[in-house]
This record gives C-alpha cells, sequence and structure tokens, in this order.
C-alpha cells in the first residue's frame, strides 16, 4: 500500500512539473534563464519523454538571439497590435449558442472554479482567470497539493483533490485548448511554439486518462 502511494504520489509531482512547464511557455516571452534550464539536463528527460523537439537552431543558437526571436514570435502570436491568438477559454466555447468575449460567461465560472478551491493567484496577477497559463497553472497547483497529500497518507484528500483535477480538465480545459493549441500549430513560425502547442495539447488528453485510471484504481 505504502508504495502505491510513493507511485501516484511520484505521478502527481511529475504532472505539476509538466503543467509548470506549460504554463511558464504560455504566460510571457521566455526569459534568459528559461532558455539556458530549456537547455539543461533537468528538462532533457521530460523532452525525450514527451518527444519534443525543439530543433538544432533552438540548440546552438546564442541565448540572447534566442530571446529576442522568442519574444518577437510570442508577441505576434498571442498579443499583436495585428491579427493574433487570444489565449482565453471564453473566446473559444459558447453559451446558450453565443460565442464569448473576454470577461465572458466562462471567464466568470473559471473564476469561481479557482476560487472555491482556496487556492490564490500568482502575486501581483492582473491578468484574466481564463487565461491558458492560468489554467495550466491551477492544474499544476492541484497535482502538487495531491502529491502532497499522498506523501502525508491522506488518501481521502489526495482523491477529492483529483476528481477536483478531473472536473476542471473535463469542463475547461479539454473544451477550448486542443483548439488553441491547433491554432498555435498552424501560426506558428519557429519550432518553438508549435512544438509546445503538440505536446501541451496530447499531454492534456494523457493526463486527462491518467486521472480516470487512477481514480478507477483506488475506488
Amino acid at each position: 500500500m505504502r508504495d502505491a502511494r510513493k507511485k501516484v504520489s511520484d505521478t502527481a509531482v511529475a504532472r505539476s512539473q509538466v503543467y509548470g512547464l506549460f504554463t511558464t511557455v504560455f504566460r510571457a516571452e521566455p526569459s534568459a534563464a528559461f532558455i539556458r534550464d530549456l537547455n539543461g539536463p533537468r528538462f532533457a528527460g521530460a523532452f525525450s519523454e514527451l518527444g519534443i523537439d525543439l530543433g538544432a537552431e533552438f540548440r546552438s543558437a546564442g541565448e540572447s538571439d534566442l530571446v529576442s526571436e522568442l519574444a518577437v514570435e510570442f508577441t505576434r502570436l498571442f498579443l499583436g497590435p495585428g491579427p493574433h491568438i487570444s489565449a482565453h477559454e471564453s473566446i473559444y466555447t459558447e453559451i446558450d449558442g453565443e460565442s464569448g468575449g473576454l470577461w465572458g460567461a466562462k471567464t466568470v465560472e473559471v473564476k469561481k472554479f479557482i476560487e472555491t478551491t482556496g487556492l490564490d493567484y500568482e502575486s501581483g496577477f492582473t491578468g484574466l482567470p481564463d487565461h491558458i497559463s492560468v489554467e495550466l497553472e491551477f492544474m499544476r497547483k492541484l497535482s502538487e497539493w495531491e502529491a502532497a497529500r499522498w506523501s502525508d497518507d491522506d488518501s481521502e484528500n489526495a482523491e477529492y483533490c483529483l476528481t477536483v483535477q478531473k472536473k476542471f480538465v473535463e469542463e475547461h480545459l479539454l473544451k477550448w485548448a486542443p483548439a488553441f493549441c491547433g491554432e498555435v500549430i498552424d501560426k506558428a513560425n519557429i519550432p518553438f511554439y508549435r512544438e509546445m502547442a503538440k505536446v501541451t495539447r496530447d499531454f492534456l488528453e494523457f493526463d486527462h486518462e491518467g486521472i480516470n485510471k487512477t481514480l478507477s484504481s483506488i475506488n
């Protein structure tokens, strides 16, 4: 039983780290420190397992050149000023047959969902609650919290946390993130965002299956 708890705890830790990576990718232009991390040993194994290939150009380019190139691409893809991809759930979903808008009904829904769990936004956060980076960060925090409960032998709350994750993935992330990632894949000019969008989309499906399997195995 102890081995089983350690296994699910380790899985939750790994899931939290992956969600943390995706959060950083879609939250802002990559910093020099993040670029160094991506090229270092910490992510090498995870990238290999997830099938991420950022390309030889990424690995060989100078740090300052990469920071500049990715900042330009991030701005073009997600900020504008020209046509760009909105990274908000409310833009991709419909309620009562009507497309949403920024601070639409889905935004409020996500805000309430997050606040109901008692988890807080990052200090200084000024964006909208249904931004892709916020939803991914929410999953990072939930899986991190779940791991701690397994480590504390608190199976009841760990299982409850998994059911919350299942609900959020099914009712929110899987309803719109695949379409968002598809747009990024189609419109990205460089491999970095294209690869990250592909693996984010695939991981959400994979993680959903994993959550369901874990819940089935402990019930």
